[in-house]
């Protein structure tokens, strides 16, 4: 359960407009963020996320909660993550339909959630100037709920062969 950092920031080296590279890509010198907790499941399409100001454990506990109330009752719900401090904090308070279960360092293509990641980056967040830190937060909210208003993405892309190929 990794999540995009979306916000303002300086552009990436080779995205100026010259022959070699194309056009350029809208850039801004400010800083700020959000970040989008979210989580998936492919096999029914769907998810639940929250857009936070930090990365850090309490953010982690409040994404767990939201997971938690999606779980439908008697089930439960593995949540496969990287080992970032947030996700792994002995400090972090795990819901009893939750199973945590960490991936190896280094190794984002076991995780399917990444894939949805780049797909919302790439359609809904990228190659743009945001006016404000409310801007940003209303761009990340509203990418999330074109994910989650569209099922069939989270199961297309959770479900390839390569995220299960293992």
């Amino acid at each position: 359960m990794t999540r995009p950092a979306s916000g303002r920031r300086t552009r990436s080296p080779g995205a100026g407009p010259d022959a070699a590279h194309g056009p350029g890509a809208p850039h801004d010198q400010r800083t700020a963020w959000a970040y989008i907790f979210g989580a998936i499941c492919p096999a029914k399409g769907k998810g639940a996320g929250l857009v936070l100001p930090y990365c850090d454990t309490e953010a982690m506990a409040a994404q767990l909660e939201e997971v938690s109330q999606a779980v439908a009752p008697g089930a439960h719900a593995v949540l496969l993550l990287d080992q970032a401090g947030w996700h792994v904090s002995p400090k972090l308070k795990v819901p009893a339909n939750i199973t945590l279960l960490p991936l190896p360092p280094r190794s984002p293509e076991l995780n399917p959630v990444e894939n949805i990641w780049q797909f919302v980056r790439d359609n809904w967040l990228s190659n743009r100037v945001f006016g404000s830190y409310e801007d940003i937060v209303d761009h990340c909210c509203e990418a999330w709920n074109k994910l989650i208003d569209q099922p069939w993405i989270i199961m297309s892309i959770g479900l390839r062969q390569s995220a299960h190929g293992f």
